[in-house]
């Protein structure tokens, strides 16, 4: 699932700014990205390119690829959607990540990526047998053998989950390019309609925020409020090493620093990231950091440790007043 590929890149990045090679990290991330995208051109990286790329591949790349077991070449993901820039970091690396989409209705995989068929940020190409179409309202549709006849018992529910001609509404919104490839844009159940009228996609901020090495979780919010804000919970493997860069106190809580203007500021840096994702009217206008991370026990995570935001509305509805007061 994508959250174990962001926590090896939070870790590795975690680790080398505790060793003083943050920078040195950053750059590299920038050059494996830079790297993955030109693979996707319409020539071979340019010469100062691959000339970074086998400098890093030395001082990084290479390390990274040792603590995987030094030879996977490619890895599978599936159950959420990867952000686009840790897929190209991780192709830059050596480590492809190959995407696919499925439900239980649908028998597991319908659309995959493969070795010689892949689009990063995207969740690959139907498989064969398998039809995918976009309705009008966004909605992913698919149609095949592998699609189950129906609900055991309850046909009100059948009848509901299809369309006409037998099509499987899977509750998913995505796009589908010229040559069949799917994007995962977020939920249907979960779009967010602003005061203003504006439907946003929930899922694009919060896998670009999730990436961050000081965030452990996050929802985003606005549903008939005036702007979008999110509720942001902190990573305390990563606030550690972060207290000792800043100088602060060993044992400070995340209570006492959620209002630090360094806290808040680095922070910042990540909604700022993810919003470069969507245009202005869906963008993060303010967060609030938690005092506490969701978790499982209080039934606010899936077990994939999707967010339940239904559960969440309601556990952090002041919070969530604060935002707009």
């Amino acid at each position: 699932m994508p959250r174990v590929f962001e926590k090896v890149f939070n870790s590795a990045e975690q680790k080398a700014a505790s060793e003083r090679k943050g920078a040195i990290f950053g750059r590299a991330v920038k050059v494996a990205v830079a790297y993955s995208r030109a693979l996707d051109g319409p020539g071979r990286p340019g010469f100062v390119l691959r000339a970074q790329h086998a400098l890093f591949d030395r001082l990084v790349y290479g390390k990274l690829r040792a603590a995987l077991g030094g030879r996977a070449e490619y890895a599978a993901s599936g159950g959420a959607a990867l952000s686009e820039r840790l897929g190209h970091f991780f192709r830059g690396t050596g480590l492809t990540v190959l995407e696919g989409y499925g439900l239980t209705e649908t028998t597991g995989a319908a659309t995959v990526n493969r070795p010689d068929r892949l689009m990063i940020g995207t969740v690959g190409q139907p498989l064969p047998g398998v039809a995918i179409r976009i309705d009008e309202d966004g909605e992913i549709l698919i149609k095949g053998g592998n699609v189950f006849p129906g609900y055991w018992g309850n046909e009100a529910a059948t009848k509901e989950t299809f369309a006409e001609d037998s099509w499987f509404r899977t509750g998913d919104v995505g796009e589908l390019d010229d040559e069949g490839f799917l994007k995962i844009t977020g939920r249907k159940k979960e779009l967010i309609v602003t005061a203003a009228g504006k439907n946003v996609a929930p899922a694009v901020l919060e896998d670009r925020l999730r990436s961050h090495a000081l965030i452990s979780q996050c929802m985003v919010v606005g549903d008939g409020r005036p702007f979008v804000a999110a509720l942001i919970t902190l990573d305390a493997e990563a606030l550690g090493p972060w207290k000792g860069r800043h100088g602060k106190p060993a044992g400070a809580t995340i209570a006492s620093l959620r209002d630090d203007p360094e806290l808040v500021a680095d922070v910042q840096v990540a909604v700022d990231d993810a919003n470069l994702a969507v245009s202005r009217a869906e963008s993060i206008r303010k967060f609030r950091i938690l005092d506490v991370d969701f978790t499982q026990e209080a039934g606010q995570l899936t077990v994939k440790l999707g967010i339940r935001r239904n559960v969440l509305l309601k556990d952090f509805a002041a919070d969530i007043d604060a935002l707009y007061s």
